[in-house]
């Protein structure tokens, strides 16, 4: 006899609620920043790359070893917002960092 189970659809929100925590909990907001770190790693081999500049270019540019850059690309946790934003200058391009608190906001530019 052949049984056919349903499966339920989801949303990743959905899922992200499901697993992670609803947005607000500590285990769904460290989800969310680590995310969005590693999206910064790639927006700088991005950018780097659509300028054509390789990593040791970069590192000259900025200051910092073409390891550091390379690190940089891979793992943006351990850096300082300082490095971050020299790193953008240095491709000649603007970041903006939003923080938010409670219910102000306050942007970084």
């Amino acid at each position: 006899m052949e049984t056919k189970s349903k499966m339920k659809m989801m949303s990743l929100d959905q899922m992200k609620d499901m697993h992670l925590g609803k947005k607000g909990t500590i285990e769904r907001d460290e989800y969310e920043m680590e995310l969005k770190v590693e999206i910064l790693g790639e927006m700088i081999r991005t950018v780097r790359k659509e300028n054509h500049l390789t990593q040791e270019q970069l590192g000259q540019l900025v200051g910092v070893n073409k390891s550091q850059i390379s690190k940089l690309e891979k793992n943006t946790k351990n850096v300082t917002i300082e490095t971050i934003l020299r790193v953008f200058r240095a491709l000649k391009t603007n970041i903006k960092f939003t923080l938010e608190r409670s219910n102000d906001k306050l942007e970084l530019a």
